[in-house]
């Protein structure tokens, strides 16, 4: 995963030629695990992945160069937000990026006024085994002391699971969602566009059956859907399809991590998708974010902040200070 999710420049070992991923996995089946070939991957220095095809080795930076064999310390992250001017920051993660709760809860333990975390689950194996998924968040919001809860839909496609993730299958394991009282951290997507509304047709409904449970999207829209190299706009029917005026609903802004590598900074092309969006939502559901330490590849951590904080001047200040953080201090209950 780490070589083909990223939207990252392939090229050859021994003479930098460009090429591509498909050495490594078919590009047809990207996202399951039939689709890997046998190509010796490694991670390597100064964050690269390297694989080799009929004799030649190829190299992605899949993070920023100066992570040592892809880890990237809570240490780095504080020093990070001491430069930048941020107080506080939420981890979460994907597997291929850490599985561990203890290890983030080991993060927050070191840091517990700058940083706080999210649990994780095997999202896979919620349907067939609800017990074990649910003591397994509960250990991690009441025994580890974490924060909130991600579920990434996209795992339930790789692992082959096909019950939809609002179904009765998966309902034991939300209401104890529910009954634990923490936020809710989803990371959704989708390849097409119809298949996109569907998604957020289901947030929609999960919505309207947890009302009480406070919501984030992680990741924003899914902007590279809504982008043709030269504009952002998201359509009228998406923030339809979404629970866009759901009191509890919010959704991350990362505009970076995924656009950066099309237009350069400040990425004044998505201000006036930002505008909508505070028009359409209001401030009090918008959140800034970052996926530090992959938005390192392009940006410095400041500039991820500065890019709304210094060029989104359609804000008032007040609102800007909610974005920033206010809507987080809410969210994650710290006053």
């Amino acid at each position: 995963m780490m070589a083909t999710a990223r939207q990252q420049p392939v090229w050859r070992k021994n003479d930098r030629s460009p090429s591509d991923s498909s050495g490594l996995v078919d590009p047809l089946h990207s996202w399951e695990f039939e689709g890997l070939r046998n190509a010796r991957f490694a991670d390597v220095d100064h964050g690269k992945v390297e694989w080799d095809v009929d004799g030649e080795t190829y190299v992605k930076q899949a993070l920023p160069t100066h992570l040592q064999n892809l880890t990237y310390s809570p240490e780095m992250l504080v020093a990070e937000m001491d430069y930048a001017g941020v107080d506080m920051a939420l981890l979460h993660r994907t597997p291929y990026m850490s599985k561990s709760n203890k290890y983030i809860a080991e993060c927050v333990q070191a840091f517990p006024e700058r940083l706080q975390g999210l649990a994780y689950v095997d999202d896979w194996l919620i349907p067939t085994k609800p017990d074990a998924s649910i003591a397994q968040l509960d250990h991690a919001i009441n025994v580890l002391g974490l924060h909130g809860y991600q579920f990434m839909r996209h795992h339930l496609d790789l692992y082959g699971v096909n019950d939809p993730w609002d179904g009765p299958r998966f309902s034991p394991f939300w209401d104890a969602v529910e009954s634990l009282g923490i936020p809710v951290f989803f990371t959704l997507g989708a390849d097409t566009y119809e298949s996109y509304l569907d998604e957020m047709k289901r947030l929609r409904r999960w919505m309207e059956r947890y009302p009480d449970v406070v919501v984030v999207q992680t990741h924003g829209f899914n902007w590279r859907l809504f982008s043709d190299g030269t504009s952002l706009e998201v359509p009228d029917e998406v923030y339809d399809a979404a629970p866009t005026d759901h009191p509890n609903y919010h959704i991350q802004l990362l505009f970076a991590v995924f656009l950066q590598r099309c237009w350069s900074y400040p990425l004044s092309e998505v201000l006036p998708t930002l505008e909508q969006m505070w028009q359409r939502m209001g401030p009090s559901k918008l959140i800034w974010g970052t996926d530090i330490p992959v938005s390192l590849l392009w940006w410095t951590y400041r500039q991820n902040l500065e890019y709304i904080a210094s060029y989104a001047e359609f804000l008032p200040s007040s609102e800007m200070e909610l974005i920033l953080g206010g809507n987080m201090k809410r969210i994650m209950g710290l006053g």
